[in-house]
């Protein structure tokens, strides 16, 4: 008993020891929990107050519930194979299996995957003759997903209009469907094991009796049914319940997209009228500077249990802090800080960038790939390997090639358009008759079949047509919205990630063609004769001419194939290989349970981290606050924060303001690698320069003389002026000049607007 308790400290020590009583753990970031967790089992069956067979633990992964097991095999002498512990679903998978007649359930029911459910939502609506552009299978299969985790059946659903009455209909008409085939999805697994424990009095309180421990890991992240669930197991409301142990963290809570109710720790405390509570305060991982601006950040939060993190290992390093004057200058910086920890002695692998959103990885993965250091975007795809960028560069390469038959395969029937496996056939078998390619061959194809192709062929051509004089960003958005990829995604409950990722092929290609010095005007098409006439091709003799291997991509190919040629290699070059050390790249959600010595947390701007829908949502913004707590709390010795005063999303130039988190954190903490510039324009904390584009130099002087320079016609840099629309605002920055002349003005409660200052209609004040 002492060897198993000797590592703990008093506050592990008092949650492993407890009576079986209801107990709530508020285990903070890199506190020990697995270890209080897996000792707390070790413990009561070491002094024989319960046997292994008689506890349930419940994890979110599989990869703890392993870990659990691992660590109590090392930890007693005993067989963990037949421990009730695993993750809700797996656990549920097993009380079925067990009682399946019970469940209604055949005893060799299969599980659907998401991409199974969707198979099946597509069968269901083909068979009923259902407008899947109306009815998109992946909205029917959130809502069906979404009402199973608030516990409902499709006759519990309240329809509030015709599309609502649709989609519960389907509801019904789809779980007919999988009871006839014998299958269940991962929301039914939980659903159809609470209903059965809700109705079968006898069950349930055999279970009830026989699990008179249950554990419960990241409690900050159930949804209600798991919730519900949990309360049904302990005999909430019972006089002879079992002991509910939950371990979580409600400053972690960052998953509420997914149906997670950080308000289930507040009702376990209150409904269980839990009388152990304990904070597991003392943090093994993080320096003091870190953790000092976790605590600062989270404490901003209302209606938190409350706790502060400490440590022992000293404070540390300062955070950094960057301020760029871009995002590819803050890509730059990354790298820069980045070689310099690896000539330190770094692990590349112990080097992680976070960022809030997907659509950010593309400047900073560039940045990367050019300068040839091996990366792994974790949890997800590198960005030209994202499936709705890949379809975006099939278009594109029809584009420039109609013949390329793999391009024609993956987008002539995405976004669907009516063309089946049958017509594809039909098609196939013409292009091999005639030896062409399938673009060629679709007037071969007769019939219904060869109209849709038909159809498909005209909206190519017009839009070849229609962009062939334009340059390559103006022609990415132009397919884009002839496509009708973004329109797709919108109907999909994540799609404002994919349509982020693909208004971002704008800005990769504005990019691509100022880097491999393509003129900003120059037409996305160039021919063979134009290259020709680049004097990029040398003679060979005999009056054969080839490219020059050594001539710049400018001068040898169009800025479309160029670019297309850039994106296929960047989605294959330099990804690291198994087992090999890369720096890792990852959004802040994905890092969750994750930890790294070396932590970047970029893209640091208001309207996004925290983003900007969640100021519409009640309670988003402290939702981004947690997230951004998760982010700090990654980080085990330097933490790295940056923001750029520009950055070019969706083919657009914005001019950011930093983000409010820094109003949040210790300035003693913070170590400012970019001049802090102290100009008062606004009445407040902020200044003209958190806002606009600046040289690196932050003397007074500096801004004098930016003052002095910058002028439109007739207009000044701090001058107050006022607009029909927005009212009085300042003008904070003026890029261009004569009738281009641009400028970025705050309008208080309009916010940052950047007008054309041969249009807008501005009035001076103050004159």
């Amino acid at each position: 008993m002492q060897k198993l308790l000797h590592n703990l400290n008093p506050e592990q020590l008092a949650a492993v020891t407890l009576p079986a009583q209801h107990a709530l753990i508020l285990a903070g970031a890199g506190s020990g929990k697995t270890r209080v967790l897996t000792t707390r089992i070790a413990w009561l069956i070491q002094t024989q107050q319960v046997s292994a067979a008689g506890l349930l633990a419940v994890t979110f992964t599989n990869k703890a519930a392993k870990e659990m097991l691992t660590r109590l095999s090392a930890m007693l002498p005993i067989n963990t194979r037949g421990m009730w512990i695993g993750t809700f679903h797996g656990l549920c998978n097993r009380l079925l299996r067990t009682h399946h007649r019970d469940a209604a359930l055949p005893q060799t029911f299969q599980i659907l995957d998401s991409q199974d459910q969707l198979s099946v939502i597509k069968r269901l609506l083909k068979a009923n003759n259902i407008d899947d552009e109306k009815f998109p299978p992946k909205t029917v299969m959130y809502f069906i997903n979404n009402a199973k985790d608030q516990g409902l059946r499709a006759d519990k659903v309240d329809a509030y209009d015709a599309n609502e009455r649709k989609l519960v209909e389907l509801y019904q008409m789809y779980d007919e469907q999988c009871q006839r085939e014998g299958v269940v999805d991962f929301a039914e697994l939980l659903l159809r094991t609470y209903e059965l424990l809700s109705r079968n009095q006898p069950l349930r309180e055999h279970y009830q009796a026989r699990f008179r421990h249950i554990l419960v890991d990241e409690f900050q992240d159930t949804n209600n049914l798991q919730y519900n669930w949990l309360k049904l197991l302990a005999g909430h409301g019972s006089r002879d319940g079992g002991a509910l142990f939950a371990v979580g963290d409600d400053d972690q809570s960052i998953y509420a997209f997914r149906g997670a109710n950080v308000g289930n720790m507040s009702s376990f405390e209150r409904e269980f009228q839990v009388k152990n509570l304990i904070k597991l305060e003392q943090n093994y991982r993080s320096h003091g500077h870190i953790l000092d601006s976790a605590n600062m950040l989270i404490a901003n939060n209302s209606k938190r249990l409350g706790k502060n993190l400490r440590t022992d290992a000293g404070h540390g390093e300062p955070v950094r802090v960057y301020e760029a004057s871009s995002d590819l200058q803050e890509a730059q910086w990354i790298i820069e800080e980045s070689k310099s920890l690896i000539a330190e002695g770094a692990s590349r692998s112990e080097i992680a960038v976070l960022y809030r959103s997907n659509a950010q990885s593309r400047v900073i993965e560039h940045a990367l790939f050019s300068a040839g250091i091996p990366y792994h975007v974790y949890g997800g795809q590198r960005y030209f390997q994202r499936a709705e960028v890949k379809h975006l560069i099939a278009y594109l390469q029809l584009m420039d090639n109609p013949h390329n038959d793999s391009a024609f395969l993956r987008v002539v029937n995405f976004p669907t358009r009516g063309i089946g496996v049958r017509s594809i056939e039909q098609l196939q078998a013409a292009a091999e008759q005639y030896g062409i390619s399938l673009y060629a061959a679709v007037p071969y194809v007769a019939g219904k079949a060869g109209s849709s192709l038909a159809g498909f062929v005209k909206l190519v051509e017009g839009v070849r047509f229609e962009t062939q004089q334009l340059p390559l960003p103006e022609m990415v958005r132009v397919v884009l919205e002839a496509s009708t990829l973004l329109q797709h995604y919108q109907n999909e409950k994540e799609g404002a990630d994919r349509i982020e990722n693909l208004e971002q092929m704008v800005s990769a290609a504005t990019q691509f063609i100022s880097e491999e010095g393509f003129g900003q005007g120059a037409p996305a098409y160039l021919g063979p004769q134009a290259q020709a006439q680049s004097g990029a091709a040398v003679a060979l003799g005999d009056g054969v001419e080839v490219l020059d291997a050594d001539a710049p991509l400018a001068a040898v190919m169009s800025p479309l194939s160029a670019f297309l040629s850039h994106a296929s290699l960047e989605a294959g070059d330099n990804q690291a290989q198994a087992g090999q050390e890369a720096l890792q790249m990852m959004t802040v959600h994905s890092a969750k349970g994750l930890e790294f010595d070396n932590v970047f947390i970029t893209g640091l701007e208001e309207g996004l981290f925290p983003h900007e829908s969640s100021s519409k949502e009640d309670g988003g913004v402290e939702e981004e606050r947690r997230l951004m707590y998760v982010a700090i709390t990654r980080a085990r010795q330097r933490l790295y924060l940056s923001f750029a005063q520009t950055r070019m999303l969706h083919g657009q130039t914005r001019y950011n303001m930093k983000s409010r988190f820094f109003d949040e954190l210790p300035e003693e903490s913070l170590k400012w690698l970019s001049p802090k510039v102290q100009a008062n324009w606004f009445g407040n904390k902020k200044s003209a320069w958190d806002m606009a584009p600046m040289s690196s130099a932050g003397s007074d002087n500096a801004i004098a003389q930016k003052i002095a320079h910058a002028s439109g016609p007739g207009w000044r840099i701090g001058e107050s002026v006022s607009h029909g629309k927005f009212g009085e605002g300042v003008i904070v920055n003026i890029e261009g000049g004569g009738g281009n002349a641009r400028a970025q003005i705050n309008f208080g409660q309009y916010g940052m607007k950047v007008l054309d200052l041969s249009i807008a209609k501005l009035e001076r004040l103050g004159r």
